[in-house]
C-alpha cells in the first residue's frame, strides 16, 4: 500500500530516537561494509564504465543501506523506517511519466537507458545562480526559452530585489521569491515560448514561508511547473522541507527530490558516494512521494562535479537508476569554472557526455559552482545542450575515450579553476547579445571536441 504523506510526519514523531552524529557515523560505517560485500570498486583509469553488472551492485547496495538505515529527520532527532516491501511497491508504482508545462511547450519526462539514442530532457538556464538584479534575470531567462532544445527553463537566484539585498528569512525573500517567477514569466512570453515549465520553483526562496508564498498562479506559478526538495546530506530531512513538499503536493506541482552526496563527507569515497546516491532516490520516492529527481554528488574539496572520481560517481548511479528502476532521473552539472573559459566548456563537455549516455536526463549547468554573483552567460545551456544531442550517437566505451581525453585539459585546475568574466562583461546588458570574442571561443572548443571524437552540430 501506498504510504500517505500524514504516516510520513507521525514516523517522523514516533520513529526510533537517535543522535545526529550517531545516525552519521552509523551511515559511514554500513556504507564502508556494504562496498566490500558487493565488490564495489572504483576505476581512475575508466570514468565512464560499462560494466552493467557492477551497476546493479551499486543499485542493490544503495536499496539495503536505505531499508537498513533509513531516514533521520533532524526536527525530531528520529529516524524513520521502511520495509523492503514498502520500498519495492514504491518503486513498481512509480510515475514512469510526468508530464510539465502548458499548450505546445507541453512534453513528458520519460526514463532513459544508457546509451539510449533518445535526446534527453533538457532542464536549461542558471541551476539557480545568484544574480544581482531584476534586468540580468530577465534577459538570461529569455535567452533560455529560445534554446532549440530546452524542454524547461532553471531560472537565476535574485540576491536583490528593488536594489536590496535580499536577507534570507526575511519579507525580501518572499518579495524575490515571488518577483523571480513573475519576471521569469515574462521572459519566456517574450521569447514566444509561454508555456515553457520552470523546474526550480523558486530558486530565489531558500525557507518555507517564501516557496509557499510564491506558488500562487496569480504571480505565475503553475503546477506544471516543478518544486525542489531538498534532501539534507546524508539521507536527512526536516520538517521545514516536509512543509515544502506538503504544500506543493497539495496543489498538484510535480516534486523533485533534489539529492547531492557529498564525496569526502559522511558519504565517504567514489563506492560509498553512489551507494548513498542511489539510496537518496530512494528516500525521495518514499518521503517526499517526488515525481522526479534532481542529483547533483559534489566533491567535498573542489565543490564541483567535474573532477575524475565524481564523473565515476555520476556514471555508475545513473546507470544503477536507469538500468533497476523507471525514476525520472536529471542529473545537473556543477562547472568549477566561470563562463569565457575553455576549461568550463571542456567541464561541460565531460559531464554531459558521460551523463547522458549513461542512461538519464540533465540540468544545465551551474557555471562557477552556481556560487559567484553574475558568472554565467546563455551560452554555457546552449553548448551542454548541443553536447548531449550529439552524445545520443556515441556509446559508453565511445564516451569513455572521450572523457581520458578532456580530463587532462582541466583536472589540474580544479582547486584553483579561473572565474572567467561576468555576465555585464560578456553579453549587452540590455539586449543579451553574447560577444563575437566568447563566441569565437566556443567554436574553437567544439572543432577541438570534433578532433576528440565529439563532432558537436
Amino acid at each position: 500500500m501506498k504510504i500517505t504523506m500524514t504516516e510520513i510526519v507521525e514516523r517522523a514523531l514516533t520513529g526510533k530516537p537517535c543522535s545526529e552524529r550517531e545516525f552519521d557515523i552509523r551511515l559511514s560505517k554500513r556504507a564502508r561494509e556494504l562496498v566490500k560485500e558487493y565488490g564495489i570498486f572504483y576505476d581512475p583509469a575508466n570514468p565512464v564504465p560499462r560494466d552493467f553488472g557492477l551497476a546493479n551492485s551499486v543499485f542493490k547496495a544503495g536499496f539495503q543501506l536505505f531499508c537498513e538505515l533509513g531516514v533521520y529527520c533532524t526536527s525530531t532527532n528520529k529516524i524513520m523506517s521502511f520495509s523492503e516491501e514498502e520500498v519495492r511497491y514504491a518503486l513498481k508504482h512509480a510515475p514512469a511519466e510526468v508530464w510539465f508545462g502548458e499548450g505546445i511547450d507541453r512534453r513528458a519526462l520519460t526514463p532513459r537507458k544508457p546509451e539510449d539514442k533518445k535526446p534527453p530532457w533538457c532542464f536549461l538556464g542558471a541551476a539557480g545562480a545568484p544574480v544581482s538584479s531584476e534586468q540580468i534575470l530577465s534577459i538570461l531567462v529569455e535567452s533560455y526559452a529560445k534554446i532549440p532544445q530546452a524542454n524547461s527553463i532553471t531560472t537565476p537566484a535574485l540576491t536583490r530585489v528593488r536594489g536590496v539585498r535580499i536577507s534570507p528569512g526575511t519579507p525580501l525573500e518572499i518579495l524575490g521569491a515571488i518577483e523571480t517567477v513573475r519576471i521569469a514569466r515574462e521572459a519566456m512570453r517574450r521569447a514566444g515560448r509561454p508555456g515553457l515549465p520552470i523546474m526550480n520553483l523558486v530558486a530565489t526562496a531558500t525557507t518555507d514561508s517564501s516557496l509557499i508564498s510564491a506558488l500562487n498562479s496569480e504571480f505565475g506559478a503553475r503546477s506544471s511547473d516543478g518544486v525542489l526538495v531538498g534532501i539534507l546530506a546524508e539521507l536527512k530531512t526536516n520538517f521545514a522541507l516536509l512543509n515544502k513538499a506538503f504544500y506543493a503536493k497539495s496543489l498538484g506541482f510535480r516534486i523533485a527530490g533534489e539529492l547531492g552526496p557529498v564525496y569526502g563527507g559522511y558519504a565517504g569515497g567514489a563506492g560509498e558516494t553512489a551507494i548513498v546516491t542511489v539510496a537518496e532516490h530512494l528516500m525521495g520516492l518514499m518521503v517526499y512521494q517526488a515525481d522526479w529527481y534532481l542529483v547533483f554528488p559534489v566533491h567535498a574539496i573542489y565543490t564541483a562535479s567535474s573532477s575524475r572520481e565524481l564523473l565515476w560517481v555520476r556514471n555508475i548511479s545513473a546507470q544503477a537508476i536507469s538500468l533497476n528502476t523507471n525514476l525520472l532521473s536529471l542529473y545537473l552539472s556543477y562547472i568549477a569554472a566561470g563562463p569565457m573559459t575553455e576549461m568550463a566548456l571542456y567541464e561541460i563537455a565531460a559531464q554531459i557526455s558521460s551523463i547522458v549516455v549513461s542512461g538519464v536526463s540533465i540540468e544545465a549547468v551551474g557555471v562557477a559552482k552556481s556560487r559567484h554573483e553574475d558568472r554565467l552567460t546563455p551560452i554555457e545551456p546552449k553548448f551542454a545542450a548541443e553536447v548531449a544531442y550529439t552524445s545520443t550517437r556515441l556509446s559508453l566505451q565511445d564516451v569513455n575515450e572521450l572523457v581520458k581525453q578532456i580530463l587532462p585539459r582541466y583536472e589540474d585546475k580544479l582547486k584553483n579553476p579561473p572565474l572567467g568574466k561576468k555576465f555585464q562583461e560578456i553579453c549587452d546588458i540590455e539586449t543579451g547579445r553574447v560577444s563575437r570574442e566568447y563566441l569565437e571561443l566556443v567554436t574553437k572548443v567544439k572543432k577541438e571536441l570534433s578532433d576528440l571524437g565529439l563532432p558537436i552540430e
